[in-house]
């Protein structure tokens, strides 16, 4: 007896004697009323899968699977997540070597301030100073009195020279001193 499956792919057989299996051996399919189909026999389906071209993915051109592409850009996205953090822990670190630094210069200075207050506690360095700054001397003595500079110094050296003179701003200015040979001198 031959029925049609449904969608009409084709006659299905049904075993005779209401046997599920046929006699050779060969395993059937259910089809969607409950019955086997025999269009293809057990022999025939197992040398298919057995010794058949197993298939095969072509390869990607790109290089790249999609596990991972997709981890690149996991990693690319805590990347740039993580890059403002770590720029702000890196900017605080300098800041406190900076203060650090700070604080080391200023005990320094402090340490350098309290050497300073302990010699003018001495009545001799007090007097020392006053001879050097004051030019005080003690009765009897004849004060002198260098006229020249401790540094080293002449009387040329300190008398300021005069600036030169300054560049005109505008266009024509700079056209007119580079044409003029001799600059006009104010005596």
């Amino acid at each position: 007896m031959q029925r049609r499956q449904p969608g009409g792919q084709g006659p299905v057989r049904r075993p005779q004697g209401g046997a599920r299996g046929s006699a050779r051996g060969t395993a059937s399919v259910r089809t969607r009323e409950g019955e086997r189909s025999q269009s293809r026999p057990a022999a025939a389906r197992r040398a298919a899968a057995a010794g058949a071209a197993k298939r095969t993915s072509a390869p990607n051109p790109h290089g790249l699977t999609g596990r991972a592409t997709a981890l690149l850009v996991i990693l690319a996205a805590l990347a740039l997540g993580y890059a403002y953090p770590v720029r702000v822990y890196l900017t605080q670190l300098a800041e406190i070597e900076a203060m650090r630094q700070s604080q080391l210069e200023q005990q320094e200075r402090i340490a350098g301030l309290e050497r300073q207050a302990e010699k003018w506690k001495d009545d001799e360095y007090i007097k020392a100073q006053v001879r050097r700054r004051f030019f005080w001397v003690s009765p009897g003595q004849t004060p002198l009195i260098p006229i020249w500079d401790p540094d080293g110094r002449t009387d040329q050296d300190q008398t300021p020279k005069p600036p030169p003179p300054a560049e005109p701003d505008s266009w024509y200015g700079k056209l007119w001193t580079r044409l003029d040979p001799e600059p006009e001198q104010k005596n």
